[in-house]
């Protein structure tokens, strides 16, 4: 009988050891959580709907269409976790060796994903394309910009005395947002654009074809300042530093009706001819404005993690945000365009204003009006597998049984 008690003396104590486990919620934000899963669903419904509705589809140059917002937002959201994944940091040499490996594998997997790395699957020329491979690109860029920020929230953590000083607190991180933007700036502008050149093929050359299929288009610039999209400072420094081969060869601007290309891409030979030529939106200049869109991000998480107010976090949220918005308009008005392509201030400030803003209505739902949207949209994950349900249904307009499919994703 002893022995009866003790045993069930052990699994009381073993239930009391297992009871805090239970009990233990998670400490994800469901705002956040929201946000990237609408995010995805956006970046689909614009990949699906865009070369069907070109009114949502990129803009051809200047101007701002809805799949316009997706790469803020997702840099967005990127600078905001960082701010609650490095709000502790004891090892901070450890803590940059993760961050700069983390960025590493990223930005590789952009390559291998984006770059063209493998070409000819179908046919005997399968291999890997160095000469033509695109170094630059979506993941990339996010790469470059979490890490700009993680290193910032890692070296120069955001510390405040007292409510209301969190600019202070971070004015490091605002510091080297400006810093960036100066530079772009005078890149932008002060940066001289020479005539230049690049070479064409034609058609897919055969094994015994030579170079006399290629051909060799001049363009015509001795500009400074131009943000037009043939002599921008972008552009010849990607041709520079990255090489024109390693270029994105199917730029957005070719919708334009200076090029006068139809809905499949094929330029008419009237047209000018920097319409033929590659452009990479996630170039290296613009790279330093996208990082900046992380800083931003990372200020917005700052919020988050130093007040606990929900009534604060949203006046400050709010008021940031309509600044940011304020000024973006205001230099549109003065004369510097909303361009994804070159990611110019303005675009910088009015997509992260609006990134702001969708936050601030999702975090209003999830936290300050009780919760009104369901459970299980907290997590990205079940919220994706919605997404691809959704956009499935939207596109294809039947439905399969998602049961088998839905474990996979």
């Amino acid at each position: 009988m002893a022995d009866y008690v003790a045993l069930l003396k052990d699994q009381g104590e073993a239930v009391e050891d297992e009871e805090p486990k239970v009990k233990r919620r998670s400490s994800r934000i469901a705002s956040l959580d929201v946000f990237r899963g609408l995010s995805v669903f956006l970046m689909m419904l614009v990949d699906y709907a865009g070369p069907v509705l070109p009114s949502i589809g990129h803009s051809p140059w200047n101007g701002l269409h809805l799949a316009d917002f997706v790469m803020p937002f997702f840099l967005f959201i990127a600078g905001f976790a960082l701010a609650l994944a490095y709000k502790n940091v004891t090892d901070r040499v450890l803590a940059t060796h993760k961050a700069v490996l983390r960025a590493v594998k990223l930005f590789f997997l952009g390559i291998f994903l984006q770059g063209g790395y493998l070409h000819g699957t179908a046919s005997l020329t399968f291999g890997v394309d160095i000469e033509r491979i695109r170094w630059f690109g979506i993941l990339q860029r996010i790469s470059i910009g979490c890490i700009v920020a993680a290193l910032c929230e890692i070296w120069f953590p955001c510390k405040i005395q007292r409510e209301g000083r969190l600019f202070k607190g971070s004015y490091l991180h605002w510091c080297l947002a400006f810093a960036l933007l100066t530079i772009y700036t005078g890149l932008l502008y002060g940066l001289y654009v020479p005539d230049w050149q690049f070479r064409l093929q034609r058609s897919t050359p055969s094994v015994l074809s030579s170079n006399d299929s290629d051909i060799i288009y001049r363009v015509k610039c001795a500009v400074r300042g131009d943000l037009g999209p043939a002599c921008n400072s972008a552009g010849v420094i990607d041709r520079y530093v990255l090489g024109v081969d390693h270029l994105y060869r199917n730029p957005v601007y070719r919708k334009l009706k200076e090029c006068n290309s139809s809905k499949s891409g094929q330029i008419s030979d009237p047209s000018p001819s920097w319409c033929y030529a590659p452009f990479d939106p996630e170039g290296i200049l613009s790279s330093l404005t996208a990082a900046v869109a992380c800083i931003i991000g990372l200020h917005y998480g700052h919020v988050l993690v130093q007040l606990e107010d929900h009534r604060s976090r949203l006046l400050h949220w709010i008021s940031l945000s309509i600044f940011l918005l304020s000024l973006g308009f205001l230099l549109t008005f003065l004369g510097i365009p909303l361009n994804k392509p070159l990611y110019t201030i303005s675009y910088l400030l009015v997509t992260s204003a609006s990134a702001g803003i969708t936050f601030c209505v999702l975090y209003l739902l999830l936290k300050g009006r009780g919760r009104l949207l369901s459970c299980q949209l907290e997590q990205s994950k079940l919220c994706y597998r919605r997404c691809v349900r959704w956009m499935f249904v939207i596109t294809n307009g039947w439905h399969v049984c998602w049961s088998g499919w839905e474990n996979i994703l």
